[in-house]
């Protein structure tokens, strides 16, 4: 088991979380108490508040909706806001850039760094293939959409999202499911039909749905085969039976969509050479985090000179690809003092690869992302609608950590005090005048 004795970095993350303590659950509290959510009633103060579904397709790159068919989505942009991109944070992967949309916050502060990393304080791993871990409510800080809304006083439910199966601040969504990925996609919207079906006091006001169908099919065959548009024009079409079903309700006109990707997805370049860690590094003592795409090395014991001395080797002997010290990153990766970041992070350039050792070959995907997030190929979309949701507008490129405080505005949900996320970045998409614009007609 990973074992880190103090050092500075500790002492940083330690004092940057005795000032956030009073603001988010510390990432390592202990106590047992929860707070109660609204127990599946709505407060009568929120009762008149509209209606918001956040919609997750993972791996959607930002360029698909334009290169392949994808009329249902269409309909979305075309009575709503479309932003250019949706710019993820590092690293661009599933967990922690769904969870920095739910929270408004980079990983540094809401505590997923990875999609697995060790948490020195308790001597553990996070992993997102580990029940209990991803259950376990002590990994999570800050306060994702579904504990803001429950906690004033707000039904709210989720078909899957990050974060959504652990009681985040001792509150879970008042409906949830555990991820199965098992569950077709008709089902999945087939059961937020069914509670937006509920009697106004019951109503979940605030809905997640995620699909990973895109994301499977381009790991597995590529960005831009065949099998991947199958899996845009399947989900496209989950899509279409969410908004057919809420052209039935009589109150289709309260309802406001976001539908976004946590990070797009690339291919590498073909005849590359990947470089091999292990030709160059003693990977003793080490524990190895890798996907091709990137590759995170924590040491077993807090050695600086150690990590100092492999990122210049590193440095000195790769032509396609950079290694870093945490806090040498770059400034917009927003890599702070958490303790959870990697000792030493190797990011290849875009469409390269790098590997801890030959054996490790099975890491390069048709498809991958991981990439750092200023490579276009990683870069997600960002589509809105509904009465709250400016119609025909067009946005630059957008930070995922800024949805948050959109959803807020929508809802009318007061913010928490601890938010990276900018209100006055997407204040243009929000429609103050709330209009009587329905997503599901044109």
């Amino acid at each position: 088991m990973r074992i880190i004795q103090f050092s500075l970095r500790s002492a940083l993350f330690a004092a940057t979380l005795f000032v956030f303590s009073g603001v988010c659950l510390a990432q390592n509290e202990t106590n047992d108490s929860y707070t109660h959510g609204t127990g599946g009633i709505n407060a009568a103060n929120q009762l008149s508040k509209p209606y918001l579904v956040l919609i997750s397709i993972d791996g959607f790159r930002w360029d698909y909706l334009d290169r392949y068919p994808t009329p249902n989505m269409h309909r979305i942009a075309a009575v709503g806001t479309k932003a250019e991109r949706l710019l993820p944070v590092f690293p661009t992967l599933t967990f922690p850039n769904h969870y920095s949309i739910a929270t408004g916050l980079y990983p540094d502060h809401h505590g997923l760094v990875a999609n697995d990393f060790p948490d020195p304080e308790r001597d553990t791993w996070y992993s997102l293939k580990k029940r209990d871990t991803v259950e376990d409510r002590r990994f999570y800080a800050g306060e994702p959409i579904w504990v803001t809304a429950e906690t004033q006083g707000m039904v709210a439910a989720s078909f899957f999202f990050v974060g959504t199966e652990a009681p985040v601040k001792g509150v879970y969504p008042t409906h949830w499911r555990s991820y199965n990925k098992k569950i077709t996609g008709e089902d999945r919207v087939d059961q937020v039909l069914t509670w937006l079906a509920k009697p106004e006091q019951n109503r979940p006001h605030i809905y997640t749905l995620y699909f990973e169908d895109v994301d499977d099919y381009s790991h597995w065959f590529g960005p831009g085969s065949e099998e991947n548009i199958e899996a845009i024009s399947r989900v496209d079409g989950y899509i279409g039976r969410l908004l057919d079903g809420l052209e039935k309700l009589s109150f289709a006109d309260q309802v406001n969509i976001i539908l976004l990707s946590d990070h797009g997805q690339g291919a590498y370049l073909q005849d590359q050479q990947a470089y091999v860690l292990a030709d160059h590094v003693n990977l003793d003592d080490t524990a190895i985090i890798e996907g091709g795409s990137y590759l995170f090395l924590h040491l077993d014991r807090d050695e600086p000179d150690r990590a100092a001395k492999i990122v210049a080797t590193v440095n000195d002997s790769w032509n396609h690809g950079h290694a870093y010290l945490p806090e040498d990153t770059p400034s917009q990766w927003h890599v702070g003092s958490n303790q959870r970041f990697p000792d030493v992070i190797l990011m290849p350039d875009a469409g390269y690869a790098v590997l801890s050792k030959e054996g490790k070959a099975g890491k390069i995907n048709a498809g991958d992302h991981g990439w750092a997030p200023e490579n276009p190929a990683m870069h997600g979309f960002f589509i809105a609608c509904g009465p709250n949701i400016t119609p025909g507008l067009s946005l630059g490129p957008v930070n995922n950590i800024d949805v948050y405080p959109l959803m807020l505005s929508i809802l009318g949900l007061d913010a928490p005090d601890l938010m990276d996320g900018n209100a006055t970045h997407l204040a243009t998409a929000f429609n103050t005048t709330r209009s009587t614009q329905s997503c599901s007609k044109q």
